[in-house]
Order: structure tokens, then C-alpha cells, then sequence
């Protein structure tokens, strides 16, 4: 973090990101005398409704944060910024987006916790779009100018006022990760999760629990070690606390009934509780303590590889792993399109893994539900999900040194049925499952 002082001294010209938070009310001018190297600028967090006619004079900028604000329109000046690739106004007052304020390169959009209740149909003009976080504001409905985004990978439209899908979404080519919880169309199926769920799972007290250490932090929450105090016996687990009442995936309420919906199964981390008397009335869950062997598969995107997770660079797999963790996470995805759950964030990041391979599926801050026994649509989430599996198998495919030769053409072959961009085509997965299970035996034999 960097302050006036220091800008207005001249003392960043080294410096391609600079963040200030200092209470601002007005764009600081001193950021001009980068112009020549800015690339990421951060004014979060501070006090801001308004962005200067000249911001174009930043002529490198590709990345602008701006959250945690007072903007209530989206700036039409983020128009005229061509090196503009990634827009952050998270929790402002936002009302109103037009056309003028879209980059012609933008390709992350994130809103998430605003006021929104439409998007201008030239958002269908922005064909390099990724990623686009529309959670927690007051969407009715998409405009289908959206289908254009022929490049979007993930959408978030959870906490939002939607009564349905439309059509044309799940059709999208390369759409992979969706959050739609927390809407109108599936309170019902929360509702009863949450009822019939919860009335299954018991409520811990928080005062019978004593935190430790961090584990890990997400979109959603924060994971602690922790001790649970009962029948005489401190018992080892792990207690997820949530943020707030909004992130940027969706609402706590949403993760909450989809873990209760999820059930149990071998590679997806148990529940043992719901968190409850919290002093400040926070949401939280009890879960069974992965042994410290599990370790994260990979880190969570970049600024720059935007959809794609990053793993360490010495990270490598012996095929027979490789096969092992996909297999996992590919009977974990199964288990929960049976329970009528779309995970919507599958990732190798939320993915714990042991060095032999065994997979863990966690962190359900972006699932969404459905009818089980709409087969249609339920075909169609797993298609898209199956998307989102396919860029992991190709992330662990990638990096297997020694490979069995006969095996690669089908492996290969089932990576791009995967990630084919006519989702009809793709394979539901029981079949990835099955696929994954048998180049499992073949390889043992």
C-alpha cells in the first residue's frame, strides 16, 4: 500500500501497481506523473463517486480496482481506456451500467454487490470477456446480447432476482464455472435443504469451540483448526467461518444448503455440524480435519491467467497420481449432479490432494441447486460442469512426465471431448468416471 506522501514525492516511478487508501474523495492527479508505467491501479477503500474526465491519460492501465467506494453509476470514462482488461467496482452503490462504461477490452468485470438491475445489451460487444461477477445485485434477467461472449468462462448472477435460466446460457461455448444460488428460482430447493438438512446435522455451540491456526481462506470464508469441547473430550476439527452476508460467489445461506444437500461421500470433505450462538451471529460449519498429508492441488487464478488456476513450477505427477486424482474428483462431481448440486466452482484449487493422489472436492461458496428429476436441465449443468473438469484434467495431463503410452490418444481424446465448445458433445460423468477408472486398471495391469 502506498500513501499521498509518497505519490505527490514522485517516489513510485519504479512502481507498475500502486494502491491507496486514504479516505479519498477525489481521484488523486499526483498518478499521473506514471502515466508511463501504471499498469494496476487500486483505489479501494476509500471515498470515491467520481473518476476524472483525462483517466485515459494512463495509457498503460490494464487493471482497475475500485470497491469498497460511493460510485452509483459505473464511470462512462472506463470506455475510453483501450488497455483496460480488468474492472473491479465491488460493494458501491452501483445502479446503473451503460454501454459508454465498457472497455473494449475488458476482459474481467466484476460488480458483485451493487444495486444493478440491468446491463446494457452492448455487453454482448465485449467478445474478449472472461470472467463476470454480478453477484448481489437486483438482476431480473440477462440480456441475451450476453450469448455473444463467446469467450466467457465464468459467470457469477448468484443473490440476484432471476426466476429462471435463460436458454441460451447453457449453450454458451466456453462457459465452465456458473453460480446461480441465492435467486428466486431455486429458494424453494434451499429452503427444504436447509430444513430437512439442517434438521439432520447438528448444531455446535460456539462456545464449545476454540480456534486455532488459519488453514485457508477463500472467496466466501475463512477455515481454522479447531477444537470441539464434547463429552468430556476435545475432538480435532475444522471450522469455517463466513465473511459476511455477501461474497463474491453468493450467499452464505446458498453454500450452507448446498453442503447439507451434498451429503456424504469419499472424496468430498465431511460435515460434523453448523456453527450456532456465534457472539456476532455469524454463519460458520464444522468439518471433519483433513490430515495434514492434503494439500491445496494448485492456487487460484492470477490477474493475469484470469480463469486458469497456477501451479507451483516444480509441480509434477506420476501418471498413476494424476489418474487417481482426477478419477476422485470426477466421482465427487458425480455423486453431487445425483444430489441435484452444481458445485460451479471445480477447480484444483478447491481441490485437496495427497502425494499419492488421493482428492478431497471442497469450498461449495459458488454451488447452486436444481431438481434432480429435470433431467434437461440437470444434463446440461453437468455438460457445462464437465467443461471445468476438462481444464483439470488438462492441467494434470500436462504435467505427467513418463506416460503409458497407450493410454495418452484416449486420455487426450477425453480431455477435448471436455473442453469441446459444443456442450452437447461433452460426456456426463458417470461416463468421465467410468473412462477414468478403467485407464486406472489398464495401467495397473
Amino acid at each position: 500500500m502506498h500513501t499521498l506522501e509518497q505519490l505527490r514525492a514522485g517516489a513510485l516511478t519504479d512502481h507498475p501497481r500502486v494502491t491507496v487508501r486514504a479516505g479519498l474523495t477525489e481521484f488523486p492527479t499526483e498518478i499521473y506523473q506514471f502515466a508511463d508505467q501504471l499498469e494496476i491501479l487500486d483505489l479501494s477503500g476509500n471515498a470515491l463517486s467520481a473518476l476524472p474526465d483525462d483517466l485515459p491519460r494512463l495509457h498503460k492501465l490494464r487493471v482497475l480496482f475500485c470497491s469498497d467506494n460511493q460510485f452509483t453509476d459505473l464511470p462512462p470514462v472506463l470506455g475510453q481506456c483501450q488497455s483496460l482488461r480488468m474492472v473491479g467496482f465491488k460493494a458501491n452503490q452501483i445502479r446503473s451500467v451503460s454501454a459508454a462504461s465498457l472497455p473494449p477490452h475488458l476482459r474481467w468485470l466484476t460488480l458483485t454487490d451493487n444495486q444493478i438491475t440491468e446491463l446494457p445489451g452492448a455487453i454482448g460487444q465485449c467478445t474478449h470477456l472472461q470472467k463476470l461477477m454480478l453477484a448481489g445485485n437486483r438482476l431480473r434477467a440477462l440480456p441475451p446480447s450476453l450469448a455473444a461472449c463467446q469467450r466467457l468462462e465464468l459467470l457469477r448472477i448468484a443473490a440476484n432476482d432471476l426466476r429462471a435460466l435463460p436458454q441460451w446460457l447453457l449453450d454458451m461455448p466456453r462457459l465452465s464455472w456458473l453460480a446461480f444460488g441465492g435467486n428466486p428460482l431455486g429458494a424453494d430447493l434451499e429452503a427444504q435443504a436447509l430444513a430437512l438438512g439442517g434438521a439432520a446435522l447438528p448444531n455446535i455451540a460456539w462456545s464449545s469451540l476454540q480456534l486455532h491456526e488459519l488453514l485457508g481462506e477463500g472467496a466466501s470464508g475463512v477455515i481454522h483448526r479447531a477444537s470441539h469441547l464434547a463429552d468430556g473430550a476435545a475432538h480435532d476439527t475444522a471450522v469455517k467461518l463466513f465473511k459476511g452476508a455477501m461474497t463474491s460467489d453468493g450467499l452464505p445461506r446458498s453454500e450452507i444448503a448446498a453442503c447439507l444437500r451434498a451429503g456424504r461421500h469419499a472424496h468430498l470433505i465431511a460435515l460434523r455440524g453448523r456453527v450456532s450462538a456465534h457472539p456476532q451471529g455469524n454463519d460458520g460449519l464444522v468439518m471433519d480435519l483433513m490430515d495434514g498429508a492434503f494439500q491445496n492441488l494448485a492456487a487460484p487464478p492470477s490477474l493475469d491467467s484470469c480463469t486458469r488456476d497456477i501451479y507451483a513450477a516444480e509441480r509434477r505427477f506420476e501418471l498413476a497420481t494424476a489418474l487417481r486424482i482426477a478419477a476422485g474428483v470426477a466421482s465427487a462431481a458425480r455423486h453431487l449432479h445425483r444430489q441435484g448440486v452444481l458445485h460451479g466452482d471445480l477447480y484444483a484449487h478447491n481441490t485437496l490432494t495427497t502425494a499419492q493422489g488421493q482428492a478431497k472436492l471442497g469450498d461449495f461458496g459458488a454451488a447452486s441447486l436444481y431438481l434432480p428429476d429435470d433431467v434437461g436441465l440437470g444434463e446440461k449443468l453437468q455438460r457445462l460442469e464437465a467443461r471445468a473438469f476438462g481444464c483439470l484434467l488438462e492441467e494434470l495431463l500436462e504435467r505427467v512426465d513418463a506416460w503409458a503410452a497407450p493410454l495418452l490418444t484416449e486420455l487426450k481424446t477425453l480431455q477435448a471431448r471436455c473442453l469441446g465448445n459444443l456442450p452437447a458433445d461433452r460426456p456426463l460423468f458417470a461416463e468421465i468416471e467410468a473412462a477414468l477408472l478403467q485407464a486406472q486398471s489398464r495401467l495397473a495391469a
